[in-house]
């Protein structure tokens, strides 16, 4: 969390990685949402369309792990608003690095906000979600 210290233009989200996108969370994931959309689930399907040998892991799940880095770096009740776009699948087995680095730092009343260019990139590199995110911080005060 960045209780205790200045935030600053230039700092960064500090990276959360998850090592291997699992298919059985996918399939799960799938499941539970009731989403009909069988790349998630079937490794044929996938081929057919011409999209690989892998599964596609669904958009809000790359979403929620661009999330994952901007609560643990800010704490749970931080997130002010959150706008992405998808450039690119993550795919069952890749590996996921999210990330974020601040762009600007405002205080508005009681609450100091910090805008943060953020993304998710898969371990090779390529950029799979990017956006941006208003994050509050601790009172920054001091």
């Amino acid at each position: 969390m960045t209780s205790g210290r200045q935030v600053s233009v230039g700092d960064r989200v500090p990276e959360w990685r998850l090592e291997a996108v699992d298919p059985a969370r996918m399939k799960l994931l799938a499941a539970i949402l009731r989403d009909p959309n069988p790349i998630h689930w079937d490794r044929d399907e996938v081929a057919r369309r011409g999209l690989g040998d892998r599964l596609i892991n669904q958009g809000p799940t790359n979403v929620g792990y661009v999330c994952n880095a901007l609560l643990a770096w800010a704490g749970a009740a931080s997130l002010r608003s959150l706008t992405v776009r998808f450039t690119a699948n993550v795919f069952d087995g890749d590996t996921v690095v999210a990330g974020g680095v601040v762009t600007e730092v405002v205080t508005d009343g009681p609450e100091t906000v910090a805008t943060c260019e953020v993304w998710l990139d898969r371990g090779d590199g390529t950029r799979a979600v990017e956006g941006r995110a208003l994050v509050a911080l601790d009172d920054q005060r001091g």
